[in-house]
C-alpha cells in the first residue's frame, strides 16, 4: 500500500510534508500524514510524540485519547489548540506535558495558531537545526515506528 498525502500538503519549512506514522495510524484522514483541510475544524497539524503527562492532560480537558489505544512515546498528530493548551500550563520549558514536536512533519496550517519559535523551543531533539533536511519521503518507514 502506497500512503500519499491527499494533497501538495507541506510542512512548516514550505517542503512537502512527510508520512509521519503508520501505527498508529495517525492523522484527521488516518493516513499516516498530519495533513488538514477545512473539515478539521481541530486542525490536527501538529506532528509530535505524546508523554503520559500530555495523556492525562488530554483527559483532564475532555479528550481521553488512550481510549483509542495510544500510550506514551505515541507519534500522533495533535491539534494545535490542544498542543498550545498544554503549553502554557506547563511549569517549565523541561515539563513533559508539552509533547515534542517533529517539525518536517507539521503541517503548515499550525502557524496560524501557533508561533514557529514555541514550535522550536519544544521540537524533538535535532528538528530545530536540521529540520528542513529531514524531509522524508512519503513511502519512507523511518519516523514511524510506534515509540519514539
Amino acid at each position: 500500500m502506497s500512503y500519499k498525502s491527499t494533497t501538495n500538503s507541506v510542512n512548516v519549512f514550505k517542503k512537502p510534508l512527510p508520512i509521519f506514522s503508520k501505527q498508529p495510524m495517525t492523522g484527521f484522514y488516518r493516513n499516516g500524514f498530519c495533513d488538514t483541510g477545512a473539515e478539521d475544524t481541530g486542525n490536527h497539524s501538529v506532528a509530535a510524540v505524546v508523554s503520559d503527562e500530555f495523556l492525562d492532560f488530554s483527559a483532564s480537558r475532555g479528550n481521553n485519547l488512550r481510549s483509542i489505544g495510544l500510550t506514551g512515546g505515541c507519534k500522533w498528530c495533535l491539534c494545535a489548540s490542544r498542543w498550545r493548551e498544554a503549553m502554557e500550563a506547563r511549569k517549565s520549558d523541561n515539563d513533559p506535558v508539552v509533547p515534542k514536536v517533529f517539525l518536517h512533519a507539521t503541517h503548515e496550517r499550525a502557524l496560524e495558531s501557533l508561533k514557529m519559535e514555541d514550535l522550536k523551543r519544544f521540537a524533538s531533539e535535532g528538528e530545530a537545526a536540521n529540520s528542513s533536511t529531514t524531509a522524508q519521503t512519503p513511502g519512507s518507514t523511518s519516523g514511524s515506528a510506534i515509540k519514539e
